[in-house]
């Protein structure tokens, strides 16, 4: 079975420009994340779908130094883009993943690609209403993408990629995929408490200050842990919502052109 995992990097942001070079300690926030991904013991490989924008040879140049496969594509049309990332290679799930998530953790994406593989879902992603800002996973097959690209016209379901998939699933009362949200086992630690996210400059304050204190390799709960026993830096970026991004898409949808 293929299993491609595919990360969205781009060299623009709105909030904050070229935020996923940003470094800590010399080592730009985007290799930390696709260190982290190769971790993963269930993908098959990792692609990274990028831009043809200007910047964009930074991002190409961490990809090549770590030996990570990278596909340019459209700049609005994230779906698109994703697709042609993915369809040279015919997997059988795809993994998706964003570059705004440096501490991404290995054990959640093989914990949401079992949970899919073994519910013979559509789509599975981690439940965005249990777990912390910054860990989010989606799975969905590769027939469950071409659907999407093939019929999604709305402008946030093409700038965002699995809205068609998980708007049109069984989790949510659709009818035209299987999907389920794989709960958080810890229980406790909810998005709406804790943001190890990148969108904001303060967000860099409080993941500079995680790397620093406990390094790159270290699970997700002692991150969280150690922001519960720093509430000052917690405290830092907790005014920011979850997914504002996609928040903003809603507000001015409309057809794709």
């Amino acid at each position: 079975m293929k299993i491609l995992a595919i990360t969205q990097a781009r060299y623009g942001s709105t909030r904050l420009p070229a935020k996923i070079l940003k470094e800590v300690d010399g080592m730009p926030l985007l290799e930390i994340h696709l260190r982290r991904i190769l971790r993963s013991r269930r993908i098959s490989a990792l692609k990274i779908a990028t831009t043809p924008e200007e910047g964009s040879s930074l991002i190409v140049a961490v990809a090549e130094r770590l030996g990570i496969s990278y596909c340019r594509g459209s700049v609005d049309d994230v779906l698109e883009r994703f697709w042609s990332t993915a369809s040279p290679e015919q997997p059988d799930y795809v993994v998706r993943l964003t570059s705004d998530c440096p501490l991404i953790d290995p054990q959640v994406i093989d914990s949401v690609i079992d949970f899919a593989i073994e519910g013979g879902f559509d789509y599975a992603a981690t439940d965005p209403a249990s777990f912390p800002d910054g860990l989010d996973t989606e799975v969905f097959r590769f027939s469950a993408l071409k659907r999407a690209y093939e019929e999604a016209t709305l402008r946030s379901e093409r700038e965002h990629v699995t809205p068609y998939i998980w708007k049109n699933g069984s989790a949510r009362g659709g009818t035209l995929f299987k999907s389920a949200y794989l709960a958080n086992p810890a229980g406790t630690y909810s998005a709406e408490n804790y943001r190890i996210t990148l969108d904001e400059a303060e967000d860099f304050e409080v993941l500079s200050s995680l790397i620093r204190a406990l390094g790159i390799d270290r699970g997700w709960k002692e991150y969280i842990d150690y922001l519960e026993a720093h509430p000052g830096l917690k405290g830092v970026n907790s005014r920011f919502g979850y997914n504002e991004g996609y928040a903003k898409s809603l507000r001015e949808d409309a057809p794709a052109k």
